[in-house]
């Protein structure tokens, strides 16, 4: 009987990484809600530049959300043992990645070229400053999903309960960079 109850106890607990990995997105997501706070503050204030954020910031938007799809994709072929779809969204993922950080760095040079530069007026700083820590964020998924290819191209094919753990971290990890930017898109579209 008391083998039953631990055996239950166990299967509900949180795995010890993945809730380091809460906690550490909690703590992001926190950080972020200061940021949007702070512009919402400085906005206030008066003497705000008005200008529309770039198209090319949607573009991002919507490949970051398409790579969060494809690794969604990568993730449950992994389960399922499908190892070339598993591999092929695994690299449309991590190619993904790398052009959400290109597009985003087209809006920053969209943003100069409309006669807002970095350290011009708050307005624009706060443009900067927000999707520039989210970029470095979207950098480390993109050095997470390297690591991820190096498993999934240089080791044997193998769905183990350690490489589920491992790819549900970076799952975990991607969506919540996702998600983090479709608010802060969000968010700069309409206090514009």
């Amino acid at each position: 009987m008391e083998i039953a109850i631990e055996q239950n106890n166990s299967r509900n607990k949180i795995h010890p990484q993945k809730f380091a990995l809460l906690v550490g997105c909690g703590s992001l997501l926190m950080m972020f809600s200061a940021f949007t706070s702070a512009y919402i503050v400085r906005q206030s204030g008066g003497n705000w530049l008005e200008f529309p954020l770039p198209q090319v910031f949607t573009y991002s938007t919507l490949t970051i959300i398409l790579s969060s799809i494809t690794l969604h994709g990568s993730y449950l072929s992994f389960k399922k043992g499908n190892e070339a779809l598993y591999k092929g969204l695994l690299l449309a993922t991590f190619f993904l990645g790398i052009l959400f950080f290109v597009f985003q760095f087209q809006g920053w040079q969209a943003l100069a070229d409309m006669g807002v530069p970095f350290t011009l007026h708050p307005a624009g700083d706060f443009v900067y400053m927000i999707s520039w820590v989210h970029a470095a964020h979207v950098l480390g998924g993109i050095a997470i999903l390297a690591v991820a290819m190096i498993h999934a191209f240089g080791l044997k094919f193998k769905v183990t309960k350690k490489r589920t753990l491992r790819f549900n971290l970076s799952l975990t990890y991607w969506h919540f960079v996702d998600l983090l930017w479709v608010y802060l898109f969000l968010f700069l579209t309409l206090y514009r």
